[in-house]
């Protein structure tokens, strides 16, 4: 009998072609393909900041002394961030906890989550700021989603923190961040709760991120802020403070990564503040 080689290899390829492409797709329904890394189905806890801001608000709107942490830029060191948390849970006298941004690496929803699962490990009430790395992909939806508006401002202890976006480099300078009109709602909002400020953002001003097209006008919208104390950053991934602009003694002060295994209190009393540094 005749065999023709040719057509009887080309059946059985396509039988093979055939058989990986319903493997494909049956994986696709079902399997490893069935969510994107940078989907906005989130599960679990949303709004977060919101629902902790309502539980700061109540629980410290009348108290003469506020100790609040700050840390930032987790990333990835999902190590250090477990062990930043189990320090700041090992003190008796924290009130809440601010993060300063970059709660993931990518923003893949799965680095939320992770960040989250951390975070929420917290004895205290925390909020998040969003940083850079926070916005890649559809990053920026899931924070939203996750812990809510990207400007906002809680009081406690007749003490107002305004948490700014400064993230400009990832709107390419089109959008108006920081958003000057919200900051000036801000310095008259509810100004009977409160008699002074503390400024916290991700990106500082002359950083990469900030628009340093209008650092000379961020820092005059500063100064209507009643009672402006000092202002609190992330994104440089170093412990530093100082002023940041020429013969001006606003205080700046910069909150280390994770992985550098240090994080600041800022102990707010009726007359003073005294910003503390731990090494964990």
């Amino acid at each position: 009998m005749k065999v023709d080689l040719f057509k009887s290899t080309g059946r059985i390829t396509r039988t093979i072609v055939g058989g990986f492409l319903v493997l494909l797709l049956s994986s696709c329904s079902g399997g490893v393909f069935d969510v994107h890394p940078y989907d906005v189905d989130v599960s679990g806890e949303t709004g977060i900041n919101k629902k902790q801001m309502a539980v700061i608000e109540s629980k410290f709107a009348n108290k003469d002394t506020l100790r609040v942490a700050f840390i930032s830029d987790t990333h990835l060191w999902h190590s250090d961030a477990r062990d930043q948390v189990d320090d700041l849970n090992k003190r008796t006298n924290i009130d809440f906890v601010v993060h300063c941004g970059d709660l993931t690496d990518t923003a893949t929803e799965i680095e939320y989550e992770w960040s989250r699962g951390i975070l929420m490990k917290l004895n205290y009430p925390f909020v998040a700021l969003i940083g850079n790395h926070d916005y890649l992909g559809t990053g920026d939806q899931i924070y939203e989603t996750m812990y809510g508006d990207m400007n906002f401002s809680f009081i406690a202890g007749r003490v107002k923190f305004v948490c700014l976006n400064t993230n400009s480099t990832e709107y390419d300078y089109m959008a108006a961040i920081p958003n000057f009109d919200w900051m000036e709602e801000e310095m008259v909002k509810d100004s009977t709760k409160f008699d002074r400020t503390v400024i916290v953002m991700h990106a500082p001003p002359f950083s990469d991120q900030f628009n340093n097209n209008v650092c000379k006008a961020f820092r005059r919208y500063l100064d209507y802020f009643p009672g402006l104390m000092c202002c609190v950053y992330g994104h440089v991934h170093n412990d530093d403070f100082g002023p940041l602009y020429p013969d001006d003694d606003l205080i700046f002060y910069g909150i280390d990564c994770a992985e550098d295994r240090n994080y600041r209190i800022l102990t707010i009393t009726p007359d003073s503040y005294e910003m503390e540094q731990i090494f964990f």
